[in-house]
């Protein structure tokens, strides 16, 4: 369809399906003077407007008058992939029983069903899923519907997304995994399903830090216990680091004592030849230098050391 410049009714039949006036949309629909797939220079149909809005009753009219359920934005998005991403589930059920796309990918990748998982709409995510979506697309950088709800902390759609075969350690294209993006940002009870389900604990990002560094670093203590329970890698890791490193650089004194119950050794020098309680005097962290200065004098003094 040309781009040619917008008349006023096509301007009034997008006001219309913005605003969820379907009095308005039938008078400028049945006016004759604009096409019911009139579309804006970003390529926005009245029924993605409709759809994005949450006008039920506007995408019903739009459709009864032959609105196009598959026309897609210049970004590749559809009204599916916004009814997706509000979690308008009625819109969803509509626009799939007149033939929308299920998959259909915006330019970057995103599926309604990565959208879905997103924004955290579980009775979307289960509908596109009946309808057929493919729970192991991904975005292109690799990011996944189980990647996305592991960052974004959705528990219940992670366990379902996972008892549909969604592959647990599927890798972004920096490496990540939907264990590392977890363990980055906390989410605990995230990171103890992955690994129930075989997710590698030391799977890293092409950087070389692994969901332990990650969480050392941001100081998630509640994710590194589940974690240590399968024996993550506590030495230097390809990153030239180690986890007790990080925690100490950050001045975590928590997890610093955490890795050390676990078996990290205090001692251990980074690529760079320093050890943590160097980083931790470089950074000036006054409390893990204090608790790591108290453990070598301890060693020197021969005391048997108890952590905690």
């Amino acid at each position: 369809m040309s781009m040619k410049k917008e008349s006023p009714s096509d301007v009034q039949l997008h006001l219309a399906a913005l605003q969820g006036d379907v009095e308005l949309l039938r008078r400028v629909l049945d006016s004759g003077k604009v096409h019911v797939d009139s579309k804006d220079k970003d390529g926005t149909t009245p029924l993605i407007l409709a759809a994005a809005s949450g006008h039920v009753d506007c995408v019903k009219e739009l459709l009864d008058q032959g609105a196009d359920p598959r026309a897609r934005r210049v970004t590749g998005t559809t009204a599916l992939f916004f009814a997706a991403q509000g979690g308008f589930l009625d819109i969803a059920q509509i626009l799939l029983d007149k033939g929308a796309p299920v998959d259909s990918p915006s330019v970057d990748g995103g599926t309604p069903l990565f959208v879905a998982c997103q924004c955290g709409h579980m009775d979307v995510v289960k509908e596109l899923v009946a309808r057929g979506a493919k729970v192991n697309t991904h975005m292109k950088d690799r990011a996944t519907p189980l990647f996305i709800a592991a960052q974004n902390g959705h528990f219940k759609i992670l366990m379902f997304l996972l008892a549909q075969g969604a592959e647990p350690d599927s890798r972004r294209t920096d490496g990540a995994t939907p264990l590392w993006i977890a363990a980055q940002m906390g989410h605990d009870h995230i990171v103890r399903q992955l690994l129930k389900v075989g997710a590698n604990v030391d799977a890293n990002r092409h950087d070389g830090a692994t969901a332990l560094f990650k969480a050392s670093h941001k100081g998630h203590s509640s994710v590194i216990d589940e974690l240590l329970k399968y024996k993550p890698s506590l030495g230097l890791l390809p990153n030239g680091e180690s986890a007790l490193h990080a925690a100490a650089l950050f001045g975590h004194v928590p997890v610093v004592k955490q890795l050390i119950s676990a078996g990290a050794d205090s001692t251990m020098r980074n690529q760079e030849g320093a050890t943590p309680l160097q980083l931790a005097r470089e950074a000036k962290q006054a409390s893990v230098v204090e608790y790591l200065s108290s453990l070598s004098a301890e060693r020197a003094n021969g005391v048997p050391h108890k952590p905690m």
